[in-house]
């Protein structure tokens, strides 16, 4: 099975340097704007010293360095488009056991201070003119890359038919749920399929279930052509299941592209 798949940067993940990643110096960032997404999720706004362009799904290094001079460094997705520039914005999930996402809930506020590098990644990112039909399926703090993807195709290539599944416990853990609900009504091109594992559909299109393959055949009749590019973002388990499903589906697995967390 050749999935194409690429190790996550949607919640902590501790950061291995390659000569590719060296190139790109540390810079300091200043927290600009925190928004509260869910009762475990944070936004926050960075503003680095220089700020460089990137590709919808592409992620950033953080480094903390404490008063004593111990160091922890963690990936996290972009999920700010391109469009948005001098800012990126990062998705954080308050991890009881973390190093990192307890700093950013409990700490950082407006003004705070870090380093940051990149952006870096090129397996999972997508840009206007890669076209489409396009698929994202998210599970949780994964919809932060596909956050990127589905505003950089508003911003940039609107006529381009694009499906989000997303994936949560309830629809009070739906992460950016009031700008995307918005963007269902108002993009033509666009449609959201939110899947609740521990709670109700609200609407009619949703399911008050776990992601299963009658849901995936659904929203591949959403798109009615087979899509050219379908990206899966979430935990190792939710990963194998959805993609176990869009195989099954008929989907060609050198469309499918995958980012995972939790190892």
């Amino acid at each position: 099975m050749a999935i194409r798949g690429v190790s996550s940067a949607s919640r902590e993940r501790v950061v291995t340097t390659t000569a590719g990643e060296a190139a790109y110096p540390w810079q300091t960032a200043v927290v600009e704007r925190v928004d509260g997404q869910t009762p475990t999720v944070k936004s926050f706004r960075l503003r680095p010293l220089q700020w460089r362009s990137f590709r919808a799904g592409q992620h950033l290094d953080i480094r903390l360095t404490a008063p004593d001079g111990y160091q922890a460094q963690r990936s996290y997705s972009i999920a700010s488009a391109p469009e948005l520039a001098g800012v990126y914005e990062i998705v954080v999930e308050h991890l009881e056991d973390g190093e990192v996402s307890p700093f950013f809930h409990d700490v950082a506020e407006l003004g705070t201070t870090f380093e940051v590098r990149g952006p870096f990644g090129g397996h999972f990112a997508w840009n206007a003119k890669d076209g489409g039909p396009l698929l994202l399926i998210g599970g949780g703090s994964g919809i932060a890359p596909l956050m990127s993807i589905v505003r950089h195709r508003a911003a940039a290539a609107g006529d381009v038919r694009g499906v989000l599944l997303q994936a949560a416990r309830t629809f009070d853990d739906v992460i950016f749920r009031d700008e995307l609900l918005a963007r269902d009504l108002a993009e033509a091109n666009f449609d959201l399929i939110l899947s609740l594992s521990r709670d109700h559909a609200r609407r009619p299109q949703d399911a008050g279930r776990r992601v299963d393959a009658e849901l995936v055949r659904t929203v591949l009749a959403k798109l009615k052509d087979p899509p050219r590019w379908t990206f899966v973002c979430g935990s190792n388990p939710f990963v194998e299941t959805v993609t176990g499903h869009l195989l099954d589906g008929g989907l060609n697995s050198q469309t499918i592209w995958t980012e995972r967390y939790g190892g």
